[in-house]
């Protein structure tokens, strides 16, 4: 195994990480962005406000891409462990 091929994997793994991680991400940044603006129209500053809405949206967002993000994890190993006979040398 070179080290070309090793940076090829990492690059293609943090690829991965960052578009699985990417729509939930966002959700919480949404939020808690309609949130804080809604904290500074009505003057309410608790900080606990934020919490259960982007608990709420969050799981609601695994609910919507996790199938979506569990696919994209397993063919991803399984393009891994299936050339894993090229990486390992003798």
């Amino acid at each position: 195994m070179t080290v070309d091929a090793v940076g090829d994997i990492a690059r293609e793994a943090l690829y991965l990480i960052i578009k699985v991680s990417l729509p939930v991400l966002l959700v919480s940044l949404i939020i808690g962005l309609i949130i804080s603006i809604f904290q500074t129209v009505t003057s309410i500053q608790e900080q606990t406000l934020t919490f259960v809405p982007k608990i709420i949206c969050v799981f609601l967002a695994l609910i919507l891409f996790g199938q979506w993000m569990m696919n994209s994890m397993v063919e991803f190993m399984v393009r891994l462990w299936s050339s894993f006979s090229l990486y390992v040398h003798q």
